[in-house]
């Protein structure tokens, strides 16, 4: 008795002593944009993630953009994505990821008083109104992204549609000035950092935002896959708490001259060409970190709309919000 006795109480030991010794859960989350998307600033502030090293790492990866987070979300090499509203239902759908979630909300577009993105001609073109596209060239950044989808939405409510009225040319977003200025483009879109440019807004007049073309739209959230989440609870919730921190202390007016410093660093530029940064100027961020939901199923909706995705689908059945609430809960 006294031997098993000893065996249970070593055993229990072995146990213990594993899960103090754990290996930290790691964690690569991945953007596009620098500055503007999360996962590229927030470790400037990690003396504020009180579980980092302890119950998770970070790895912060940049992407050319969304449809390749898909293929490294599938491929177990991508934990967080962040997707745009178009690619969301994508990747549920013909990428097969059927147990992604969104998790949270990474920024808003078009919330009141808030930025929206913008599309453009020359000051001097004879485009006035919508309908003068017709016959035109229309630049975006990547066909099927939330840019894309905006720009098509608003052109079909004045009855042009694409090949049939305008024709369509992908070209990435620091490009759009020249193409405009050279005449190549009749259209392009214009979305933050690029539009606070004073050589663009010299030659550039806009036309229509995004806002007016699909109102609020839940431009970016984040994503991970239910097998993650369920197999590291624990951890997602100490890093979501940590991430919440860091964000209001980002979006904290007592801190903006140092925000501005920081992103003056990272992009190697004066710090004083940030100070549109998590303002007014900005794009709306919801400091709880939830997503606009109403606004996602309607941007998801109009996608199926347009024909990017094959069928209708409840992005309620997609979400798991547990993880940010609880977190939220821990700093109040």
């Amino acid at each position: 008795m006294r031997s098993l006795k000893f065996a249970l109480a070593a055993m229990a030991a072995v146990m213990t002593f594993g899960q103090a010794f754990a290996e930290p859960v790691k964690i690569r989350m991945a953007w596009v944009a620098p500055v503007s998307n999360w996962a590229s600033i927030v470790l400037e502030k990690k003396d504020l993630a009180r579980h980092l090293g302890k119950s998770y790492t970070v790895d912060s990866i940049r992407f050319a953009g969304t449809p390749p987070m898909m293929t490294a979300i599938a491929a177990g090499e991508l934990e967080i994505a962040n997707l745009a509203y178009s690619t969301f239902p994508l990747a549920v759908q013909n990428a097969n990821l059927d147990d992604l979630r969104v998790i949270a909300d990474e920024f808003q577009d078009g919330v009141e008083g808030y930025a929206s993105n913008e599309w453009a001609v020359q000051k001097d073109s004879p485009i006035k109104e919508i309908k003068d596209l017709k016959g035109k060239v229309i630049a975006t950044n990547s066909v099927g992204s939330a840019v894309d989808i905006a720009a098509r939405a608003m052109l079909r409510k004045h009855g042009l549609e694409d090949k049939r009225d305008y024709t369509v040319i992908e070209a990435p977003f620091p490009t759009m000035k020249a193409m405009l200025q050279e005449k190549k483009v009749d259209l392009a879109p214009y979305v933050l950092p690029f539009n606070f440019d004073p050589q663009l807004q010299q030659i550039a007049r806009p036309m229509f935002s995004s806002k007016d073309a699909v109102g609020v739209s839940q431009f970016i959230i984040w994503a991970a896959r239910k097998s993650f989440i369920d197999k590291n609870r624990a951890a997602m919730v100490d890093f979501m708490e940590d991430m919440l921190r860091i964000e209001r202390w980002f979006m904290d007016p007592a801190n903006h001259k140092e925000v501005t410093e920081i992103a003056g660093r990272l992009m190697k530029a004066p710090p004083e060409r940030f100070d549109w940064l998590f303002t007014k100027k900005d794009y709306y961020r919801n400091p709880d970190m939830i997503p606009n939901l109403d606004a996602l199923q309607s941007n998801v909706n109009l996608t199926h709309e347009l024909g990017f995705i094959k069928a209708p689908m409840d992005v309620r059945k997609y979400t798991d919000l547990s993880l940010v609430e609880e977190a939220a809960k821990r700093l109040k």
